[in-house]
């Protein structure tokens, strides 16, 4: 909260949680009547997420480099962050795309709006590519430098899918819970991804980088920050990235979120209803399973192995594991719960597609929601749902 960020959000949880949450309330997004077809068979969805602060790191790559190409990767960041929430309610194909640049003509002149809108143009060819249908429907770019030093970088996505298609998220005891992981070099990424996503970026960005991004570019940070937890880490862009190979420190936080709409889409289509739930570790990371179905001990022993670019977070921050686990995807971004019976049909479609995937955990009975995790190290940490 030092920073202004939160990642559980209880202030507004506080009020959302109380309104109406739709036709299917415990599924991951809100799923509304079909106010755009008024068919009882069909029902809509609306998204609006963004980039958060990570476009501050593409703000200062091309800063430091003058190449707004960085800003490919940002858009994808966008765009992902509403779609893999929409994938989570079954929602894979014909999906209409707007976005919103808020930017500071001074500091981001015409060559980085350019790049943003080219790099939402070639990710969306990427997943129709891939078979998942991506509509561009514009978007808005304000000129707002009294509200933003830098810029950001967010999107709205809509569609309309037919009721019996929407994955509810009614999750039970006695399912199995595989991990998607978000490392490594996918079928359909060009270089390797250190899994850093976009959540936790203010975190990530202030506890690995040196105080000479504070003193080069102080309109990348809030003024009312404490000095001690600004820009307070080791590293510049350019450092090497402890523990991985052929990576900087710069590569690792600017990798560009990875979609799993291709594999999600293979899965729904491979096992339909036995897809019990899907959950996207976005804000919340690996607790935001508590959010979802009722009475429920989800367990999760047997996580992924955490890559090197949260390692170095944990090592320059020294932030405990338990908050670790609460703001960062730790490496798997996406959990799928099925039968235990259809636990390796899941692990080898995301294999077909060379993301790797594991048995991270099962979920039983309880009281009430609450987690025990146990960490690749082998710490055991318990949370329970607070909101």
């Amino acid at each position: 909260m030092a920073r202004g960020v939160s990642a559980e959000k209880q202030d507004v949880h506080a009020v959302v949680d109380h309104l109406d949450r739709g036709l299917f309330p415990g599924s991951f997004c809100k799923v509304t009547a079909d106010v755009l077809g008024s068919s009882l068979d069909h029902c809509n969805v609306i998204h609006a997420d963004g980039s958060g602060t990570k476009s501050i790191l593409a703000y200062l790559h091309y800063k430091e480099t003058g190449d707004p190409s960085v800003f490919y990767g940002t858009a994808q960041d966008s765009i992902v962050m509403n779609l893999d929430d929409l994938i989570c309610v079954g929602a894979t194909d014909n999906i209409l795309i707007s976005n919103t640049i808020n930017r500071n003509a001074r500091n981001c002149p015409g060559e980085v709006v350019k790049a943003l809108i080219d790099g939402s143009e070639a990710f969306m060819q990427t997943m129709r590519d891939l078979g998942v249908n991506l509509i561009p429907g514009g978007g808005e770019t304000a000129d707002v430098g009294d509200l933003t030093g830098t810029l950001t970088v967010d999107s709205n996505a809509v569609v309309r899918m037919p009721r019996a298609a929407v994955v509810t998220n009614q999750i039970t005891p006695g399912l199995s819970i595989i991990g998607l992981s978000a490392y490594g070099q996918c079928q359909y990424e060009t270089t390797i991804n250190s899994g850093i996503g976009s959540n936790g970026l203010t975190s990530a960005r202030h506890d690995l980088l040196s105080s000479y991004y504070a003193q080069q570019y102080p309109e990348t940070y809030d003024s009312n920050t404490p000095s001690e937890l600004a820009y307070c880490g080791p590293y510049r862009l350019t450092d090497d990235l402890p523990g991985a190979d052929a990576m900087t420190v710069g590569a690792a936080l600017l990798s560009p979120t990875r979609s799993y709409a291709p594999v999600v889409k293979h899965l729904l289509r491979e096992l339909g209803p036995n897809i019990k739930g899907l959950i996207h570790c976005s804000g919340g990371a690996l607790t935001k399973c508590l959010k979802f179905g009722q009475k429920v001990h989800y367990i999760k022993d047997q996580l992924i192995a955490p890559p090197p670019v949260f390692e170095a977070i944990q090592t320059a921050s020294q932030t405990s594991d338990e908050e670790m686990h609460q703001v960062f995807n730790m490496g798997q971004r996406m959990e799928v719960y099925v039968p235990h019976e259809h636990a390796k049909a899941v692990i080898d479609t995301a294999n077909a597609f060379q993301i790797e995937a594991q048995l991270i955990g099962r979920t039983e009975g309880s009281d009430y929601n609450r987690l025990t995790l146990t960490t690749h190290a082998g710490q055991v940490l318990s949370y329970q749902l607070t909101s």
